[in-house]
């Protein structure tokens, strides 16, 4: 099982380091081709396109993750346990208590359901 992991891992490492490469490149080609003609700036090095690549992920976009089902707001999950019958939550809790997700361990329900 940890072979499958570290070859797992392995290969992340290798997709991320490629695609950091390419963007590299392909900002360092589009910023060649298009600004010194268009503004008259000087040409830049791989280096500066991997800076100018960070510099425009931390302005722009962030480091958050995108996903579904795992970014549900507090909200949703308190409506939809809000609209569970004893018995669903209490089949629910028991699925959840073997996993490893806080479930099980002291409160189990959101504060407003707590007095139902």
């Amino acid at each position: 099982m940890k072979k499958y992991w570290v070859w797992k891992a392995l290969k992340i490492a290798v997709i991320v380091t490629v695609a950091i490469n390419l963007f590299g490149f392909a900002i360092m080609q589009l910023w060649n081709w298009l600004m010194p003609s268009v503004f008259g700036l000087k040409p830049i090095t791989f280096l500066q396109a991997l800076g100018l690549l960070v510099l425009s992920k931390i302005l722009f976009g962030g480091y958050h993750r995108h996903g579904g089902g795992r970014g549900w707001k507090r909200g949703q999950w308190e409506a939809r346990w809000a609209a569970m019958s004893e018995e669903e939550r209490e089949k629910f809790r028991s699925g959840m208590r073997g996993r490893r997700c806080g479930w099980g361990r002291g409160s189990e329900a959101p504060a407003e359901t707590k007095a139902v």
